[in-house]
Order: C-alpha cells, then sequence, then structure tokens
C-alpha cells in the first residue's frame, strides 16, 4: 500500500476509457484560473498585507505571485504529461504511491469542502444584508446562520443562502464544463470590471499623492528574522490571494490540447492577477495611505491585536476618540465577577469601545484590557456593560468612538 504505483500507461489508459468531453480552450481555463484567484484575498486582506509592508504590499503581491508561478510551472509540467482528472492526487499516485495518493486526496477534499464554505458564508452575509435587507426582509437567527458550538451564531441552525448558493453552484457544475465555464467567464467579468473601475478613480484621484509611497519598504524587505513582518511576511500573508490557481490543472482532462492550453491557462491567469493585485495595491495606498503603524522597536504592529487598537487610538486622522464620560473619563471599579452598567454622553450608539484597565488607577499608561479580564457584552445608545470574569477587583475606563 505504501509503495503501490499505479504506473502512468495505466492512469492514461482507465481515462481513455471513461474520458471527459474536452471542450475548454486555453481562453477558458485562464478564466477559470482568474475566477479561483480573485476573490477573499484582494477584498479583505489588503489592510492586514500594508500593515506588515506598508507600500512595499506591492512587492509582497509580486513576490507571492513569483513562488505561484514558480509551484505553477511543476503543476503545467505534470499535468501535460498527465492530462487527466485528479490533479495531485493522480500526481501522487503516479510517482509516490497509493498511501500518499489518498492523504492527498482526503487533503484536497478538505481544502476545497472548507473553501466552499468559507466564500458561500461570506456570500450569504453580503447578500442577507445588501439584498434581503434593502428589500425590508430579516430571515430568522435560526435560518442566517450554523449552530454556535460550530463557528455559528446564538441561536442559529442552518445558514439558508449559504446552502442555497452551494446547492445552486452544485447544479450548474452538474449540468456542464461547458456552460460552467461560460457562467464563471460571466463572474470574473464582474470582479475585473469593479477592479478595474477602482484602479482607474483611485490612480486619477486628486487625493492620489506620491508622497504616500515614501517609506517604501518602513519594515524592510524580511523585517527581521521571526517578526512575520516586511515584505516577504506581507507576502506569506498574501499568498492566501492566490489560492485556488491550481485548480485548473483539475480541467486537463476536459480541456482541448492540454499540453499547450494547460501551461498557458495556469501561468496567464497568475501573470493578470499578479498584475491587477499590484495595480489595486498602488491605487490604495496613493489615494488613502498604507503606511503601517509602529511599536516601540521600530516594528508595524500585529493586524487585529490590541496593541494596534490602542494606537489607532492615539494616531491622528485614524480614529475619533471620545471619552465616554467627557474628556476626562473616570476610573470605575469593578468587583471580582461583577457585570458594570456604564453610562456615557455620546447621545449616539458607539461605533467601537475600547476598556482600559489597571489594578492601580494612578498608573500613567495603564495597559489596553484584552481576553478575559474586561469584557464588553452589551453596548446600547447609552449604556456599555462589561463583565469582570476575573476573582480580583480592578479599576477600569471606558472610551467610545
Amino acid at each position: 500500500m505504501f509503495g503501490r504505483v499505479k504506473p502512468l500507461d495505466a492512469i492514461l489508459a482507465t481515462a481513455e476509457k471513461k474520458s471527459l468531453k474536452r471542450t475548454l480552450g486555453w481562453f477558458q481555463l485562464t478564466l477559470f484560473g482568474i475566477g479561483c484567484v480573485i476573490g477573499t484575498g484582494i477584498f479583505v486582506l489588503t489592510s492586514v498585507g500594508a500593515q506588515k509592508a506598508g507600500p512595499g504590499l506591492m512587492l509582497a503581491f509580486a513576490i507571492a505571485g513569483l513562488v505561484c508561478i514558480v509551484a505553477a510551472l511543476c503543476y503545467a509540467e505534470i499535468a501535460a504529461m498527465v492530462p487527466v482528472a485528479g490533479s495531485a492526487y493522480t500526481y501522487s499516485y503516479a510517482t509516490i504511491g497509493e498511501f500518499f495518493a489518498w492523504t492527498v486526496g482526503w487533503a484536497l477534499i478538505m481544502e476545497y469542502a472548507i473553501a466552499a464554505s468559507a466564500v458561500s458564508v461570506g456570500w450569504s452575509g453580503y447578500f442577507s444584508g445588501t439584498i434581503l435587507g434593502g428589500l425590508g426582509i430579516d430571515l430568522p437567527a435560526w435560518l442566517s446562520a450554523g449552530p454556535l458550538a460550530f463557528g455559528g451564531a446564538e441561536g442559529g441552525l442552518i445558514n439558508l443562502p449559504a446552502l442555497v448558493i452551494a446547492l445552486a453552484v452544485t447544479g450548474l457544475l452538474i449540468i456542464g464544463t461547458s456552460e460552467s465555464a461560460k457562467f464563471n467567464a460571466f463572474l470574473v467579468a464582474i470582479k475585473v470590471s469593479a477592479l478595474t473601475a477602482f484602479i482607474a478613480i483611485t490612480l486619477t484621484s486628486a487625493a492620489f499623492d506620491p508622497d504616500k509611497f515614501n517609506p517604501f519598504l518602513p519594515a524592510g524587505v524580511f523585517g527581521g528574522f521571526g517578526t512575520g513582518v516586511g515584505a516577504v511576511g506581507a507576502a506569506a500573508t498574501m499568498f492566501f490571494a492566490y489560492v485556488g490557481f491550481d485548480a485548473v490543472s483539475t480541467a486537463a482532462e476536459e480541456t482541448k490540447n492540454p499540453q499547450r492550453n494547460v501551461p498557458i491557462g495556469l501561468v496567464g491567469s497568475l501573470l493578470f492577477c499578479t498584475i491587477f493585485y499590484i495595480l489595486v495595491a498602488a491605487g490604495a495606498i496613493g489615494t488613502m495611505g498604507g503606511q503601517p503603524i509602529m511599536g516601540a522597536p521600530g516594528v508595524p504592529l500585529e493586524a487585529g491585536s490590541p496593541e494596534l487598537a490602542h494606537a489607532s487610538v492615539s494616531s491622528e486622522g485614524v480614529w475619533e476618540s471620545v471619552p465616554w464620560h467627557g474628556q476626562n473619563a473616570p476610573w470605575l471599579e469593578v468587583g471580582p465577577r461583577v457585570t458594570a452598567e456604564l453610562e456615557h454622553t455620546l447621545g449616539r450608539e458607539p461605533r467601537a469601545v475600547l476598556v482600559y484597565l489597571a489594578f492601580d488607577p494612578e498608573g500613567t499608561d495603564p495597559a489596553l484590557a484584552a481576553g478575559d479580564l474586561a469584557r464588553v457584552v452589551e453596548v446600547t445608545e447609552n449604556t456599555v456593560a462589561v463583565k469582570n470574569d476575573t476573582n480580583a477587583t480592578y479599576f477600569i475606563r471606558v472610551v467610545a468612538f
């Protein structure tokens, strides 16, 4: 089982007997690759990459794209030699044995299942919030999210919009490859048009300022050993923006002249996406800025960390910081395992809340609360409930903005 390898002739013979209809050309494969690649990465992770590399995010996209192209060349060579369905599963079976092929096959199933689930849930959020919300339709909690125990929401049972879109795409695949390719081309046209409009608007905007690219590499290329920042550190994060390019090789058995068209589809889609990503990053940084918020040692703070949130409040032009009780928010005592309700004078519901804590309220720089020390459990127009999950008494100060 560990060393049993399926001969290449046997794989090709089996594929010939049950061969799929070859309908795809290099153009359809390129669009297929673009459709798989452009998605969550560029729409969500751009700010994360900018916090690691600043304007060097453009270089990070180029590095990640180059690494993916090298991997794509490997895929292209093997896919041209073994133009059958199965991708890495088939390649593993023909080279290193049945057990490793079995492992790779299940890894691929898990990869695509998790990716499809994440995309379906993301689509569900947009659909429920924009289309249904615009029509005045609010789905009940049990139909808009999965159970809380499985990462859903409280009161959730099933994410109906996500299920519907997953079944619709599955049905489209069942109908046929040619039809799926046409629909994919339509979706690619929408995504590329949106990104093209963004690039055109930002690069020609009056707010575009070349000075925002200076310094270009505030954290350097490598950012220091173990820091995970700099252009290379950002490239590791932005690699997620390229996930899916390997799916082109899975269509080799449905491709006309796969020895020629599969390499063109793989490399062509990656080159296209890399150029687009760099242009999007240039437009975003030149218009809105992209210099990272630095920590004390001169290293960019980690994206999503409490330290970054704390620094953002004190960074000019980033947050409109309004103390909870006027200009001088008082320290309030919260006893062990007590939920304190604090009133504020904003006159509106805050966009976000920060909770500062100190065991010594006379301290000059109390640390930002994080984790289980002070937890905001509810925010309304005039109050915020802060729960003390510890067995100690401490003092808190709440700031809303």
